[in-house]
C-alpha cells in the first residue's frame, strides 16, 4: 500500500509538471505567433515584388547581355522558390501554434466544424517530432490514408486532438520499445487512417510495436494504470481518451492487440455537421 501511495504521488507530480508545461507552451506559442505572421506577410510581399522584377527582366531582355539576362532570371527564380518555401513552412508553423492555443484555450465542450484529416495528420506528426526530440535514434515509417472530400465535421477539436495525441504517443512508445529489443530486423511502422461510412466516421491508429498481454488490455482504461516507468507515464491518458470519444463525442473506442505484434485503436464517432 505504501509503495502504491508513493507511485501515485510521483504520477501526480508528473501530471502537475505537465500542466505547468502546458501553460508555458501556450504562452510561448502566443509570443511566437506574431513574429511568424510578420515573416509570412513580408514573404508574400517579397514574392509579389519578385514577380514584378521578373516581368521587368523579361521586358528588358533585349537590353541585357544574354548571359547576364539568363543569370538574373535564374536568381529571380531561385528567390521565388525560396520565398514560396518560407511561406509554406511559416503557415505550417502557424497551423501548429493555432492547434496548441486551441487545446489550451478552447471552450469546454464547444463543437466546432473541423477538418478531421488535417487534425489527425497534424497531431500524428507532432507526436513523431516530439518522440524524435527525446530519442534521436527513433524512426518509423508512417502510412497515412485520409478520405478525400471529407466535409467539415463538428467535434470538440482540442479534445479530439488530445485523444489522437495520446494514442499516437503510446503507439510510438510501443514501437520504440520493440526497436530497442530487436534493432536489426524490425521495421517500425504506424498506419493512420480517417474515413466516413454512413452517419459516422472512424479514426484508426495501428502500430506494429510490442502489443499488449490480455491482462494489460483488460486494465487499459484504469486510472493510474501504466506499463511505463515512473516519470514516463501517468496512467491517465487512455482513460481520458475514452472519456473524450465516448462521453464527449458519443462515439466508441475499440482496441485490437496481439502481444509482440502490435495494436490498433479505432475511434468511431457520429457525424455532426
Amino acid at each position: 500500500m505504501e509503495q502504491q501511495i508513493e507511485q501515485l504521488k510521483d504520477r501526480l507530480k508528473s501530471q502537475e509538471k505537465l500542466a505547468s508545461l502546458g501553460l508555458l507552451s501556450a504562452g510561448i506559442a502566443h509570443e511566437v505567433q506574431n513574429p511568424l505572421n510578420f515573416v509570412i506577410n513580408f514573404s508574400k510581399m517579397s514574392e509579389k515584388l519578385l514577380k514584378d522584377l521578373s516581368e521587368i527582366v523579361s521586358d528588358n531582355k533585349d537590353r541585357l547581355d544574354a548571359a547576364d539576362s539568363e543569370e538574373l532570371q535564374d536568381i529571380v527564380d531561385d528567390l521565388q522558390a525560396n520565398m514560396s518555401k518560407i511561406v509554406e513552412h511559416g503557415e505550417r508553423a502557424i497551423s501548429i501554434i493555432r492547434g496548441i492555443l486551441l487545446v489550451s484555450r478552447g471552450k469546454e465542450g464547444e463543437l466546432i466544424p473541423s477538418d478531421i484529416c488535417k487534425l489527425v495528420k497534424e497531431y500524428t506528426w507532432l507526436s513523431y517530432h516530439a518522440m524524435r526530440s527525446h530519442n534521436k535514434q527513433f524512426n518509423v515509417t508512417i502510412h497515412e490514408h485520409y478520405q478525400e472530400g471529407l466535409p467539415l465535421i463538428s467535434v470538440i477539436p482540442q479534445d479530439l486532438s488530445r485523444a489522437v495525441l495520446n494514442v499516437v504517443n503510446n503507439a510510438f512508445y510501443a514501437i520504440w520499445q520493440k526497436s530497442k529489443a530487436i534493432p536489426d530486423t524490425y521495421q517500425p511502422e504506424l498506419t493512420v487512417s480517417v474515413a466516413s461510412e454512413g452517419d459516422q466516421f472512424t479514426i484508426a491508429i495501428a502500430d506494429n510495436g510490442v502489443g499488449m498481454t490480455p491482462e494489460v488490455k483488460q486494465r487499459l482504461y484504469e486510472n493510474f494504470f501504466t506499463t511505463k516507468p515512473v516519470g514516463e507515464g501517468t496512467g491517465l491518458g487512455l482513460g481520458i481518451t475514452r472519456d473524450i470519444i465516448e462521453q464527449r463525442h458519443g462515439g466508441k473506442i475499440s482496441v485490437e492487440s496481439t502481444e509482440g505484434q502490435g495494436s490498433t485503436f479505432t475511434f468511431t464517432i457520429p457525424i455532426r455537421k
